[in-house]
């Protein structure tokens, strides 16, 4: 999927309340904000060919993510899952 820098500040500020929920250990707003990141990712993001490798700074973990799973994509990461 390829994001345009101009969706930056959109995706952070959702990437911000992610990690908020994920520092304070609240399952239930981080599924909130965790659908909510993907659905912007979704259409926002365009999707690129099957045979198009590219490399990415973004880490957006996939629907059925646990919030554990998300913390250790987090770890040693000043700028989120998405970076910008």
């Amino acid at each position: 999927m390829l994001l345009h820098d101009q969706h930056a500040e959109e995706l952070n500020r959702l990437d911000s309340a992610l990690e908020s929920a994920v520092d304070v250990d609240d399952e239930a707003a981080f599924r909130s904000a965790l659908e909510g990141l993907l659905a912007k990712v979704r259409e926002l993001g365009e999707c690129l060919p099957d045979d198009v490798l590219k490399p990415s700074d973004a880490a957006v973990p996939g629907d059925d993510a646990t919030l554990s799973e998300v913390k250790d994509l987090l770890v040693g990461s000043d700028e989120g899952l998405i970076p910008g």
